[in-house]
């Protein structure tokens, strides 16, 4: 059993598709590629568990499907009013003890959240209530599309002071890039430290992780988002 890592990675966004799921799997494939002892959770999800499948594949076995991704429930709304239809409920204390131990046995442990920071996960709890209780450090993807600067900025204003001072933020490239998507990570560099700010070149959602990690461009990305990772072979 090894020491506990101090700040988990809170991977989060602007709202639901925007990019958390392949994100957080590509860190997690790349991590391990570089010696890192990590591990991929979705705690919470609904409406099918493809998320937490593409994990597993990420983390090679490392961890069960189950260990990825402990509660899940069949509709496909809100994780909290999914599990109220099945007579069940999900609580921080319960997300934070599987998160916790998790820690216990991996040197980085990456968390994926679902929907947007303030979507109830479940009962009185939310991504935004996770990062706080878990001192994580917030990456915070969203679409490099028009309107983009108003929803980060939302985020990033909903942010606890000393969460927002370490939060990352990741602009997905669109598969059609708008007239906005050149110069959004400019204009939120005048109200965010440009340098936490990343541009990521376009994945398709379905893509192979290994194929998509020999994208040098992709590596580039990886590497640029400066996260405070244990060092390989931790």
């Amino acid at each position: 059993m090894g020491k506990m890592q101090d700040a988990p990675l809170f991977i989060t966004g602007t709202g639901t598709g925007v990019g958390k799921t392949l994100l957080t799997a590509l860190l997690a494939a790349w991590l391990r590629q570089n010696g890192v002892q990590v591990a991929a959770l979705k705690p919470v999800c609904s409406g099918g568990r493809a998320d937490a499948e593409l994990l597993a594949t990420a983390l090679a076995g490392d961890l069960t499907l189950d260990e990825i991704n402990p509660w899940h429930f069949r509709a496909p709304i809100a994780p909290v009013l999914a599990a109220r239809r099945e007579g069940m409920t999900v609580t921080r204390a319960q997300i934070v003890a599987h998160v916790r131990a998790m820690q216990r046995h991996f040197a980085c442990v990456l968390i994926e959240g679902a929907g947007g920071l303030l979507s109830p996960i479940g009962e009185n709890v939310d991504s935004r209530d996770l990062i706080t209780a878990l001192r994580a450090i917030p990456v915070i993807v969203a679409p490099n599309r028009l309107g983009v600067v108003n929803d980060l900025r939302l985020t990033l204003a909903a942010l606890p002071f000393a969460a927002r001072n370490r939060a990352r933020v990741v602009l997905m490239d669109p598969e059609t890039p708008d007239e906005a998507t050149r110069g959004n990570a400019g204009l939120l560099g005048e109200y965010f430290d440009a340098a936490r700010i990343l541009g990521f070149p376009r994945v398709p959602a379905a893509a192979d992780l290994a194929r998509t990690l020999r994208r040098r461009r992709v590596r580039a990305a990886l590497e640029r988002l400066k996260l405070p990772i244990p060092s390989p072979g931790s």
